[in-house]
Formats: C-alpha cells, structure tokens, sequence
C-alpha cells in the first residue's frame, strides 16, 4: 500500500472508532477492574481494529471495537491463568520477613530530644511530689511558694527565648493559672463564682 493510502486508512479509521474511545475504555475498565490494565486492553483493541480495518465491513464501528475488546480482555485473563502462582510462603519466612508489629522504629534525634525533655520533666515532677510530703494539712504558704518555684523554672526552660521579656512573662502566667474551666476545680484555692 502506498503513503496515502495509508494516511487515508488511518483518518477514515480515526473518524469511525475515536467517537467510542470513551465507551470502550468503560467497558475496559469494568473488566478489567484496573485502570493500567485497562489502558493497555483498548490500546491493544485499537491496535487489532486498526490492523484489520480492510476487512471491517458493517454500520456500527461501536459493537465492532466492544467485541475486540472482549477478546483482548478474555485472552489477558487467559494468559494471567496460565501463569504459575507464587509458591505460599511458611510461617517461619512469613515471620523473617516481617517484623513484629509491637517493635517501635529507630529512634531519630528529634525523638531521643524529646525523650529527654520528658524524662527531665518526669523527674522534676517526682521530686515535686516528694519534696512535698507534709502530714495533715500543709501549710498554705511554703508548699505553693515551691511549687510556684518549681513550675517558674520549669518554665523559664521551656520559654521561647526569641520573644519579649513581656511576652514571656505573659506566657508564663497564662500558663501557671491555667486553663478558665481548672480554676474552678483547684483544690488549692476556694471556688469563686
């Protein structure tokens, strides 16, 4: 065949079966339950139209390309039987190849700086509570001045050293009152309506 037969093959056939490519890419992508699959069979039914566009004699180009399609779908599904399955694994490589759920990540930098500020905290709370032991009822001065004490240095370590000296003091009082709903249900002041 010469150059512009071919030319002329191909516009009459991008004419007659680009209109369905929708259509045939539908019915692809609900056979073939996968987009890439799906692509790959209407380009292999368009390819075989193509091939034998001479010998396509009929009024509907639609049914035409929605059968080629079948049998590029049912031929895939063919070959993907034919192919082996994988051999099933035993527990013990099923159990080497997968770590155990319960086992936590490498610890990062970032994590392990964290783990330190939380440990200091930890530690600074403990001896908060054992510094803080009295029998009966403690006295209402030295025990809230220490806290006080405590939790100021605490946050002086916490504060932001990039912000105002007014910044920081308004932080750091925000933060020692606490949130509006605590202050009703502070066992160490009397509640204030």
């Amino acid at each position: 065949m010469s150059d512009d037969g071919d030319a002329d093959r191909t516009r009459r056939f991008r004419e007659a079966a680009l209109p369905h490519l929708d259509d045939v890419f539908t019915l692809a992508r609900y056979l073939m339950r996968d987009k890439a699959d799906a692509e790959d069979a209407v380009q292999e039914c368009f390819l075989r139209a193509l091939r034998h566009f001479d010998s396509y004699r009929g009024p509907a180009m639609k049914p035409w390309l929605l059968a080629i399609l079948r049998n590029v779908c049912k031929a895939e599904f063919s070959r993907r039987i034919l192919q082996p399955m994988p051999q099933e694994q035993t527990k013990e490589e099923i159990a080497a190849d997968d770590p155990p759920l319960w086992q936590e990540p490498q610890p990062s930098p970032e994590t392990e700086l964290l783990r330190q500020y939380d440990d200091e905290a930890i530690r600074r709370l403990v001896e908060l509570g054992l510094t803080v032991k009295s029998k009966g009822r403690p006295k209402r001065g030295g025990t809230k001045q220490r806290a006080r004490e405590l939790a100021r240095a605490a946050l002086d370590e916490m504060t932001d050293t990039t912000a105002s000296p007014e910044d920081q003091a308004s932080r750091k009082r925000r933060l020692i009152k606490g949130p509006e709903e605590f202050r009703s249900v502070r066992r160490d002041r009397p509640n204030r309506k």
